[in-house]
């Protein structure tokens, strides 16, 4: 690694000590990736996350308290550009889908060959999805599918709304650009909703840089 290059930060969060630590060796080994904070559970990760501010957040799907899928939409509730990358045995597609329709940026299972985890974390750096070949990639495949679908749906305002929305402006702010009222941008943002299948603002923003709409995610947005 370049001198002038920073290392990627990523935080581990998975209750067994000794599973962190061996990933930790692998990361590090690598010369481009720094382990910044270790977790067991969801809660801890989270209270780290703030802290810490880590590039990308490795996680675990089972710990005890909240898990991983909860720990994902709380980060990204709170920031929609977190960056999280599930790493677990459960590896089931039910379980794939839900984590990256969550907002994961991608997806590992611990069966999967080491270096397939280091492709990951820097892939989740560079903003690219990822999805290890032993998990099944025609998952990915289909959602991919499935959200070109959902978006071809949009009427032209409802797209322009939704890519307003995903850039981080505001009812409001969409009304005033698009000279409408805020009860059609309300109506719209219902119908966006309904029809890309999303669960809160953060799935939007993700779903938005997944398929191109947007370039960049605005802080805190």
């Amino acid at each position: 690694m370049s001198g002038s290059m920073l290392p990627i930060r990523v935080m581990l969060v998975d209750d067994h000590p000794v599973v962190r630590a061996g990933y930790r060796r692998l990361l590090e080994q690598t010369g481009d990736i720094a382990v910044v904070a270790e977790a067991g559970n969801g809660e801890t990760a989270y209270a780290l996350h703030l802290e810490q501010a880590p590039d990308v957040c490795v996680t675990d799907l089972s710990m005890p308290g909240i898990g991983g899928l909860e720990l994902l939409r709380k980060l990204l509730a709170r920031d929609a550009s977190v960056r999280v990358l599930v790493f677990t045995m459960h590896d089931t597609p039910q379980l794939i889908a839900r984590a990256l329709d969550g907002g994961a940026c991608g997806f590992v299972s611990k069966q999967a060959d080491p270096e397939h985890l280091v492709a990951a974390v820097r892939a989740a750096h560079a903003g690219r999805r990822y999805l290890d070949p032993h998990s099944a990639p025609d998952v990915l495949q289909g959602a991919a599918r499935l959200e070109a679908q959902r978006l071809s749906s949009l009427s032209q305002r409802e797209f322009e709304i939704f890519r307003l929305l995903a850039e981080g402006r505001s009812a409001a702010d969409c009304a005033r650009l698009l000279h409408v009222s805020s009860k059609t941008v309300a109506n719209h943002q219902t119908c966006i909703k309904e029809k890309l299948d999303v669960p809160g603002p953060a799935a939007l923003v993700h779903l938005a840089l997944r398929n191109g709409v947007i370039e960049h995610v605005q802080p805190n947005a």
